[in-house]
């Protein structure tokens, strides 16, 4: 890591940056910074745009705590560049960032690992408005963007098909909805942490944002053990397929009236929110951690060639 010669390592936080997510990322990097410096780590606070390479050969972190979320941060393109730059980084490398911001690759990697996926396709805008690309009940989000653009849920009872706001990308992702429950699981490093039932106040109709804000976290799960069992496990394995590093974050959807069959897998976060109550980091909480010795744990595990 080349760390050890320093008593204090200089750490850079990778916050804000050009994407749809920008707030939350600095909501997150202001966070993780405090926590890093309660932790004695010596720590600049970096606002990515498009002088960062310039920025970060003048700062000359030992460490990047790369708190970026969305397009650019999340999806390969930073990562490319600190590797470039020979700037050992939290979280995971060029091509797992790539492949999990992709949710429709990322759903073939979970196929071919044998993890259970929904059947969604990928369309064109004008197509989703045009007319049903597949028979409602079903899902209209971005393929890689984070979720602060929005989700469409299309009604059974639909007759006409969604008018997507204009914020949503040329092409988006078409899934099956799996009724039921949504649940999350972290992964660090090398082990799976807990369950996190995610209570939200009833689904919006389509032309409707789906909004994470009036939701609720159930922590563990109250879930039948083998459903528990499964979750940890199915998280453990997306997060070696992908090959993501660090800590991870992959959600699920549950029908209940299926059982074990009724378990699908959604996504993988590779720089899930960072707020000492944010998914992840309250998982982290539940095992025992505080949210700084968390964030110092990921400067820790930090390195090049992820």
């Amino acid at each position: 890591m080349g760390m050890s010669s320093r008593t204090n390592p200089k750490v850079a936080v990778l916050m804000g940056g050009p994407s749809a997510e920008r707030e939350v990322s600095l909501v997150s990097g202001r966070e993780c910074a405090a926590a890093l410096r309660g932790e004695g780590f010596e720590v600049v606070e970096l606002d990515a745009g498009p002088d960062l390479c310039d920025r970060l050969r003048a700062i000359a972190p030992d460490v990047v705590f790369n708190a970026l979320h969305g397009r650019w941060g999340e999806d390969g393109c930073v990562q490319g560049l600190l590797e470039w730059l020979r700037i050992p980084y939290t979280h995971s490398g060029v091509l797992a960032s790539a492949l999990a911001m992709d949710k429709q690759r990322t759903k073939d990697v979970y196929r071919a690992a044998g993890l259970p996926v929904v059947e969604s396709v990928i369309a064109e805008r004008a197509a989703v408005e045009a007319a049903h690309v597949m028979a409602p009940p079903y899902v209209v989000k971005p393929n890689n963007e984070g979720s602060s653009v929005g989700i469409y849920i299309v009604q059974e009872s639909a007759n006409r098909p969604p008018q997507l706001s204009q914020d949503m990308p040329a092409q988006v992702m078409v899934e099956q909805y799996v009724p039921g429950r949504e649940m999350t699981t972290t992964v660090m490093g090398d082990r799976a942490l807990n369950v996190t039932d995610i209570l939200t106040d009833g689904w919006y109709d389509y032309h409707a944002k789906y909004s994470p804000g009036g939701s609720r976290h159930v922590i563990p799960a109250d879930l039948p053990p083998e459903i528990f069992e499964l979750c940890l496990d199915y998280a453990l394995r997306a997060h070696k397929a992908l090959g993501c590093r660090g800590l991870s974050r992959t959600d699920f959807r549950w029908d209940e009236s299926r059982g074990a069959d009724g378990l699908f897998l959604l996504e993988t976060n590779t720089q899930p929110g960072m707020t000492p109550t944010s998914l992840a980091p309250e998982q982290a909480i539940a095992a025992g951690m505080t949210f700084g010795q968390l964030c110092a744990w990921m400067v820790e595990d930090a390195s090049c060639d992820r």
